[in-house]
């Protein structure tokens, strides 16, 4: 029996490992971590997570990676280190690396994004997964049935369009996310308009490179149609450093720098963090996205994900003319479908009632 101490100690990493995961008595876990005092996640979250995979009966083994995979031939080492197992988890920046894979013999593997054990026992880990699910899936499917979105923010963000939807199976990461933080990516396909830069442009994670950020001093905007970037346009030298910085990043993996692929807001009312994002710029890149405050798009490559984010504060997203998220505000029982998950997620209603604000960036009004 757990003690009222473990069951503090063991909530999110009960909530990864029974609900997210599937981990069972008996079957074997692999908890892959970063070095101890790399500084993105902290040495704490993936030991209480092996504790907990203990005392449930799994067998459990540890190993340590590197920070993220610089060459094709890491990527292939890595892939052949998780086989034989039934489940991986990842408290390292290469389970988001490798999502997109298409080994299929991959064991289940679920990437956290819970960088501490703080958040792993925060409303943000601790919130149903199976009812953070069944809400994505309610927003996924207002999306696809869609005839029009617009996105707007207090910059001057000015988007919209009808999704063009890719035809057969969509592309999805084949790691799990936990939390859930992100509905399916929305292809810029169909859409046209212009987006407000400010801040910075930061990495996707999909590479890591030099600099992996760059800080904007004055709002950009950039005008896109379907998956192209038309122009950048605002104060001249910005819009210098904007472009040097796509044309830098294209040349290193060979890539256009002016492609689109997708964009998606954040979910889960209880994702927070609490620095300023500038002050700890990858691991705010690295969970951050999940609030409902923040929207992204994937730009330069044509991938999911490509590598470098836009990442847009207190969007309004109307679907269909009703507003989903307003102002950073999701707002999920505006969708049809959805009465029937809060009435067996009250928690959840509560939550998005109630959602962490804290997202390391100022908003408009509060500059």
């Amino acid at each position: 029996m757990m003690s009222s101490g473990q069951g503090a100690q063991f909530a999110g990493a009960m909530t990864l490992l029974r609900d997210c995961v599937g981990g069972e008595a008996g079957q074997s876990l692999l908890i892959v971590s970063e070095p101890e005092g790399s500084g993105f996640y902290d040495d704490a979250a993936p030991k209480v997570t092996a504790a907990a995979g203990r005392f449930i009966g799994m067998r459990v083994y540890q190993t340590q990676s590197e920070c993220f995979l610089a060459t094709a031939e890491d990527r292939t080492l890595l892939l052949e280190l998780l086989r034989g197992f039934d489940h991986i988890v990842f408290f390292s920046r290469v389970g988001d690396q490798i999502r997109f894979t298409a080994d299929k013999d991959m064991p289940s593997s679920t990437m956290c994004y819970t960088l501490d054990l703080e958040a792993l026992n925060s409303a943000f880990g601790t919130a149903c997964y199976h009812g953070m699910c069944a809400i994505k899936e309610v927003i996924e499917n207002a999306l696809l049935a869609a005839q029009h979105i617009r996105v707007s923010c207090p910059r001057g963000t000015d988007y919209e369009g009808y999704p063009l939807w890719p035809t057969g199976s969509a592309t999805e990461v084949r790691i799990k996310r936990f939390p859930m933080l992100v509905p399916r990516p929305i292809p810029a396909a169909g859409f046209r308009g212009k987006i407000a830069l400010d801040r910075f442009l930061v990495g996707t994670g999909s590479q890591f490179y030099q600099p992996y950020h760059l800080a904007i001093h004055d709002t950009v905007f950039a005008h896109i149609e379907d998956n192209h970037i038309l122009d950048f346009t605002g104060p001249d030298i910005e819009v210098e450093r904007v472009r040097q910085h796509y044309a830098h990043v294209s040349q290193l993996y060979g890539i256009d720098p002016m492609y689109v692929h997708s964009w998606h807001a954040g979910i889960h009312p209880g994702c927070h963090f609490q620095s300023k994002a500038e002050t700890d710029i990858l691991r705010w890149s690295g969970t951050a996205f999940g609030n409902p405050r923040i929207l992204h798009f994937h730009t330069c490559g044509n991938y999911a994900p490509g590598e470098i984010s836009w990442n847009i504060l207190d969007p309004t997203i109307t679907i269909d003319d009703v507003a989903i998220w307003d102002n950073g505000m999701l707002h999920p029982q505006r969708l049809p479908g959805v009465e029937s998950v809060l009435e067996c997620h009250p928690h959840l209603l509560e939550l998005y009632c109630n959602p962490h604000r804290n997202v390391g960036m100022e908003s408009l009004v509060e500059a």
